[in-house]
């Protein structure tokens, strides 16, 4: 190993964070990070002066664009006032944050409890809807992921939880997705009878429907491939949900914020569940912070009862104070509508780019919350790389990736998929770009296509 004496500061930077950390959902030899000394608008820098364009807003969730510096000022004025209260005292952050949550929020969805993280969310909404309906089951889709503590694992279906799958939560029931371009059950979305839908009611008759406590669906789907659902879909969810008197809990995580072009993924579909998991969008990863936004009708039902949920660090003034400043900067730089704007531009840029890549298979879209789907055979539709795929069916992936970090842009590349999901600030100038390097790296996955 070289000595720090010998070693650049980039090269340092990262020989400490391999030396000293670990890396999540990764072997630990072999990798190949960025090294970021500073990041503004939808641009990272390196320490060589290196310029990437961020495509995929982190991890979908700097919404705002790097380095706003109005929620630094947020963040430091909170500081110098108070930096901690627990969780039983208020601050003014914590009630403008949640007031401004009302007001956004679809229907009766009022109140919020506030957590570290999307995971901390989906737990506490699991636990609430199990102890407000005297019910145990949860209904969650396959491909779904939640995060990755035990019980929001448990409710995803991704196979990043298989590794501890002998440890999952219990109770947790899964059904199949509305998968159109690869429907399970062999139909196409315009003549089909949305076997989708009646398959989830079979399930809960299976079940047993005084058995389950909720249903959780994401409000637009993210990390599984945007697997877009039919425009009925969670209406007829919803209708299943009042039928048996089951709850509905959004998963707002990734789709929340103006990801999808509106405020919730589920605006989209026009439906009001009953809870609101969130997090990412709130600060736009400026700071870790989640929400649990629940009904008025949920809310009143413990007003003479215990609430038996809580985090050391929910309500933190600091992450709420950037959480009131994110959903200002939403508002005064218009950045939902240039996501429903840029958005329905990339799907034209697509729709030009398939003309003129074969490996392209399905692009699938809703704001700036997209996925292209590569295969090898456009008739057969075989993935470029299968479902969890291991190592070795990734080589041709691996190339396409590599590729695409060499032309300058930071990605989210899975599977067969490449993420097309930018801060909601980004240009059409910029969406030009980041579609010229994707559109090059696409030509090494063409060379596949029979």
């Amino acid at each position: 190993m070289q000595t720090t004496e010998t070693l650049s500061e980039a090269e340092e930077i990262i020989q400490n964070s391999m030396d000293y950390t670990l890396f999540s959902w990764s072997k630990q030899k072999g990798i190949n990070p960025i090294a970021v000394k500073y990041a503004e608008g939808v641009y990272l820098y390196d320490y060589e002066g290196q310029r990437y364009i961020d495509f995929s807003s982190g991890l979908i969730n700097v919404n705002i664009g790097h380095g706003n510096q109005r929620v630094t000022q947020a963040v430091v004025e909170q500081m110098q006032q108070v930096s901690y209260v627990t969780p039983g005292c208020v601050t003014k952050a914590r009630g403008d944050l949640g007031k401004k949550l009302a007001e956004i929020t679809p229907g009766n969805l009022t109140k919020t409890l506030f957590t570290v993280c999307g995971a901390t969310a989906i737990e506490n909404a699991i636990k609430l809807a199990r102890m407000y309906t005297s019910r145990h089951k949860i209904i969650a889709r396959y491909r779904a992921f939640h995060g990755s503590s035990y019980g929001a694992m448990t409710a995803g279906g991704d196979p990043r939880k298989l590794a501890a799958d002998s440890q999952q939560a219990p109770n947790i029931v899964h059904v199949e997705d509305p998968y159109c371009y690869r429907c399970p059950w062999g139909k196409e979305i315009s003549s089909c009878n949305r076997e989708c839908v009646s398959h989830i009611e079979r399930v809960i008759e299976f079940e047993g429907p005084e058995n389950v406590a909720a249903i959780l669906m994401e409000g637009e789907s993210g990390s599984s491939g945007c697997i877009k659902y039919p425009p009925d879909y969670l209406q007829k969810i919803r209708a299943l949900c009042d039928k048996h008197g089951i709850l509905l809990i959004a998963d707002e995580v990734m789709s929340g914020f103006g990801r999808t072009g509106r405020w919730f993924g589920v605006d989209v579909h026009g439906v009001v569940p009953d809870m609101i998991a969130t997090a990412k969008g709130i600060t736009a990863g400026y700071l870790p912070l989640g929400a649990l936004i629940v009904t008025d009708t949920i809310a009143d039902y413990y007003n003479d009862r215990p609430l038996m949920l809580g985090l050391t660090y929910s309500a933190h003034p600091v992450t709420c104070a950037a959480g009131v400043e994110v959903l200002k900067i939403y508002e005064d730089e218009n950045l939902i509508e240039n996501a429903a704007a840029m958005g329905a531009y990339i799907e034209q840029q697509v729709e030009e780019m398939k003309l003129i890549h074969p490996s392209i298979g399905d692009f699938r879209n809703t704001g700036l919350l997209g996925c292209i789907e590569l295969v090898k055979n456009r008739n057969t539709k075989e993935p470029m790389a299968p479902f969890n795929a291991k190592p070795d069916e990734m080589a041709i992936m691996n190339k396409v990736a590599a590729k695409i970090k060499e032309l300058g842009m930071y990605a989210f590349v899975r599977w067969n998929y490449v993420f097309i999901a930018p801060p909601l600030s980004i240009t059409r100038a910029q969406v030009d770009e980041g579609l010229a390097i994707i559109s090059k790296a696409l030509s090494i996955a063409d060379e596949y296509v029979y």
